[in-house]
């Protein structure tokens, strides 16, 4: 069992799977999310690979990392695992979602216009980010390509007014992410087996299908790679807390 590290602006991404496999060592892979840093995050997975949780996981360490930090959870699909957290002020289910995105994106606006001279982080997660966005072009295409409009913004210049985002969706397919803003994460994790998750390595990572099929593994749930900065590939295991009430209240706090 793993422990969060309230180090500030760290966020443990996992653990190298390596040593855990090997050695049994909890070796952590961490990345600085502090101002200034590109710490825009693309989370994939097919269902089964453990998104869920290392979502979960992945926001109770945001706010421990970043206890000043306001976070908005976006949940277009209402996972019952997700449930927990609906009474939640920051919590916006299914048709609620572009609310949560016109919160930051306003901070942003705000704050780029000299309005707004706070600093302290605002991160907007949002859970199966690609399916909302093809329901929305199936509907309302100029509303879809307005939304894609307001992601592409904060992604791109997002970083400098600590705005963030955090998307989450099985594939991170390329129609939704415009302007090429999908090559601006500066955090991109995706877990789950090759083979049977292989075109999304290869859509997300094509650089390194090869150092990530050289592995000869079939990664098992709650296991993958994280590519930071475009460059440093890690294989990673995301690790079970031992105290999941706990993991559980963080993110309440985190969204009230």
């Amino acid at each position: 069992m793993t422990k969060f590290s309230p180090t500030p602006n760290m966020l443990t991404l996992g653990y190298n799977l390596d040593d855990w496999h090997n050695y049994g060592i909890k070796n952590p892979i961490t990345v600085d999310i502090s101002a200034g840093t590109n710490s825009m995050m693309c989370l994939c997975g097919m269902s089964g690979s453990g998104k869920s949780y290392a979502l979960l996981s992945y926001v109770a360490k945001m706010k421990l990392a970043q206890p000043d930090g306001e976070f908005f959870f976006a949940d277009y699909k209402q996972d019952d695992g997700f449930a927990f957290m609906s009474d939640c002020k920051n919590y916006f289910p299914y048709d609620r979602s572009l609310e949560a995105l016109d919160i930051i994106h306003n901070r942003f606006k705000a704050r780029q216009s000299g309005k707004d001279a706070s600093r302290n982080p605002v991160t907007l997660i949002w859970d199966e980010y690609v399916a909302n966005i093809l329901q929305l072009q199936a509907v309302d295409k100029k509303l879809a390509t307005s939304v894609m409009g307001k992601v592409t913004d904060i992604i791109l210049q997002g970083r400098s007014k600590s705005c963030k985002i955090t998307t989450v969706q099985q594939r991170g397919d390329s129609i939704v992410y415009p302007a090429g803003s999908r090559l601006n994460f500066g955090i991109i994790v995706v877990l789950g087996s090759i083979s049977s998750a292989r075109s999304i390595y290869e859509m997300m990572m094509p650089e390194f299908i090869d150092e990530i099929k050289s592995k000869g593994r079939d990664f098992e749930q709650g296991e993958g790679v994280a590519l930071l900065q475009g460059s440093k590939l890690h294989f990673i295991k995301i690790g079970a807390y031992g105290d999941f009430e706990r993991m559980k209240q963080i993110c309440i706090d985190a969204l009230f």
